[in-house]
């Protein structure tokens, strides 16, 4: 019986992860991957690749909860989704007590943006892009003034989220995004690397091993000042 439930094992591990041994190992770092499409309200094709907030929130909610886990290591490779989906996910992440590092690795586009800046700090692959464009609706929508400002107030919250979680000034970040003759029949920019650095979207360009050790020494330095407010038993406030 042990044998057969170790086959049937090894055989899910090669038609789900490609290998046929998966590491076991216990680790203090909880890895939040963001792929493919924000799925939000909407359930999209099941041919898309996506992320399902619903998904997102509860692990969230498990990491800052276990005390065996010290940090949040997010990886984006992401085209944007749903707006408000997006922005929860990004509230979420922001709002833990716990170290987080973000590394965008491909893409972070359109809401993937304040998902990679809600660490904090981030790091961004060399040849990884970002595309910062204003918000769109699709769909059937009523040609109204509410409707547009309500889209307005809803870009109003994604500026006001990305200038407050990273150095990239308001007025820096709505001309990338009012930005003309970049994108082919479209308005925003597209920065690359280093271009992302420079404007202050994300802090530096690195890969895993950059972002495992900046998290590493983060949370190295929480251990610090949590044994250092406790004093002989006595937790000094």
């Amino acid at each position: 019986m042990e044998e057969a439930r170790r086959a049937n094992a090894a055989v899910e591990a090669v038609v789900q992860l490609g290998q046929t041994a998966v590491p076991q190992a216990e680790s203090n770092v909880f890895c939040l991957t963001i792929i493919g499409q924000v799925e939000g309200h909407m359930i999209l094709p099941p041919q898309n690749k996506t992320t399902k907030y619903e998904h997102i929130i509860p692990q969230l909610v498990a990491a800052e909860q276990n005390p065996k886990i010290e940090g949040i290591l997010i990886i984006l490779n992401t085209v944007g989704g749903d707006v408000e989906a997006g922005l929860a996910i990004a509230e979420m992440i922001a709002s833990l007590s716990k170290p987080k590092v973000g590394i965008v690795l491909g893409g972070g586009h359109s809401i993937g943006g304040p998902i990679a800046v809600s660490a904090d700090y981030t790091y961004i692959a060399e040849t990884a892009t970002m595309t910062i464009h204003p918000i769109r609706l699709n769909g059937l929508i009523i040609g109204v003034p509410q409707t547009f400002e309500y889209l307005e107030k809803m870009q109003e919250r994604v500026v006001g989220f990305v200038t407050r979680h990273s150095r990239i000034t308001e007025d820096k970040f709505k001309e990338l995004m009012n930005k003309t003759g970049e994108l082919n029949r479209d308005i925003g920019t597209t920065v690359i690397g280093e271009d992302a650095v420079k404007h202050g979207l994300i802090d530096a360009v690195g890969g895993l091993g950059d972002a495992m050790r900046h998290l590493n020494q983060m949370i190295m330095e929480r251990r610090g000042v949590q044994s250092g407010n406790v004093l002989g038993g006595v937790r000094v406030q």
